[in-house]
């Protein structure tokens, strides 16, 4: 009877621990299932293209993603502050805000396969890259090209054709500009980078492991300043005037005012609607060649993914799936940019940003750390000293100038 009754409950016993189990194991789902959903915040202009995505990626590894729309300064500015049960595990940002985000250790290094890194230009992955480690994965390319109107004019091989036939069509009416590249009174050093660099200008130089150097600045290296004296001549026979600012440049352009217009994809669909018969180019070699900066997008994973217990997924997500051809194609699309993904860049089928992205070759990826902000007012400035016309600063002066005054604001 003693035996009888404690198999019986033993049994009981065994139903109850049982029963009990799987109360824990269901209550334990939805922290579960919190714990395996990855946060994304992007931008309007991304929102539809990140979350078809990243819907697709997160199929394939069974979980969850959640894409939370912001503006996109908010993205960078808000991260520092956000509550971290809020905050996300993935960003969508901008490559210049790479130096600020890892110095406060805001995002992670990342570690794509070589397989992957190959797919890419060096400029791209230098982008995201600070320290000389990768923080980010590039995903479109942002650049300014040579626009040219070939009914107007013929597409120049070199820059001495350029010259000569940008100055003939300037000849032919008071109104005409021969470069429409904008400045305006304040300056434009993105628009006008492709001069400095075909000058064989830079703002920083990199160290051995590729990182930016802060303190070796080449706005007035030795290389541009011999060749400086091209910008006084530039300026003395009209080629570039800095009192076009960027609505006099597009306006001169569309109305036949100008045969030659420095601008980027954002204006694609102008061009498009445009009744013109264009060409995009890069500049043509000056001294050295004529490189455009590059805006460069992309994701970066954030702190807060260690947190969240995601870390592996949101890297998985990040430097392989969304490095791939395939999703780097769907991503620069949605926003009318080039791919970084080289094999991507082959599919484009829009001519005129296929033609944006050839003019981006070879470009430089704008300085992503803190210190740039203490080139951009100096640099634009010496432009606009040089090429007002008469009364113009001598370029060797306005830009040795300018490079002290980076340097002082540095320290």
């Amino acid at each position: 009877m003693k035996k009888h009754i404690s198999l019986a409950g033993a049994a009981m016993l065994a139903v109850i621990v049982g029963a009990m189990l799987c109360v824990a194991a269901a209550s334990a789902t939805p922290n579960r299932a919190a714990a395996t959903t990855v946060r994304i915040w992007t931008d309007k202009d991304r929102h539809a293209a990140v979350d078809k995505v990243a819907s697709a990626w997160a199929r394939t590894r069974g979980v969850n993603v959640d894409v939370v729309e912001k503006g996109f300064g908010d993205i960078r500015d808000k991260l520092g502050t956000v509550a971290a049960d809020q905050a996300p595990d993935v960003i969508v940002g901008a490559h210049d805000w790479t130096g600020e985000l890892a110095a406060n250790g805001l995002v992670q290094t990342l570690f794509p396969t070589a397989a992957t890194k190959k797919q890419f230009p060096k400029y791209a992955l230098d982008a995201f890259s600070y320290g000389g480690r990768l923080y980010g994965a590039p995903v479109a390319l942002e650049n300014v090209g040579l626009v040219v109107n070939t009914a107007l004019v013929k597409v120049p091989k070199t820059f001495a054709q350029l010259e000569k036939s940008a100055l003939a069509f300037k000849k032919k009416s008071a109104d005409n500009i021969a470069i429409a590249v904008p400045q305006g009174a304040a300056g434009d050093a993105y628009h006008m980078y492709p001069f400095f660099s075909g000058l064989c200008g830079y703002v920083f130089a990199r160290t051995k492991s590729g990182a930016l150097n802060a303190h070796k600045i080449g706005v007035a290296n030795p290389r541009f300043l011999k060749n400086a004296s091209l910008i006084d001549k530039w300026n003395r026979e009209g080629l570039i005037n800095s009192k076009v600012d960027y609505g006099t440049a597009k306006d001169a352009f569309l109305k036949n005012k100008a045969a030659f217009w420095i601008t980027g994809p954002w204006e694609s669909d102008t061009l498009k609607t445009s009744g013109k018969k264009f060409r995009i180019i890069q500049v043509p070699k000056i001294k050295c060649n004529a490189v455009p900066f590059l805006g460069v997008q992309g994701f970066m994973v954030t702190k807060y993914a260690t947190g969240h217990g995601v870390t592996s997924l949101a890297k998985d997500l990040v430097a392989r799936y969304m490095m791939s051809a395939s999703s780097q194609q769907d991503l620069a699309a949605a926003n009318s940019r080039f791919p970084a993904n080289l094999n991507a860049g082959k599919r484009v089928s829009d001519p005129v940003l296929a033609q944006f992205g050839r003019a981006g070759k070879g470009g430089v990826p704008m300085p992503n750390i803190p210190q740039m902000a203490s080139v951009w007012d100096e640099l634009a400035g010496a432009w606009v000293k040089s090429t007002k016309g008469a009364g113009a600063t001598p370029a060797r002066s306005a830009f040795a100038t300018a490079s002290r005054n980076i340097s002082s604001k540095i320290g």
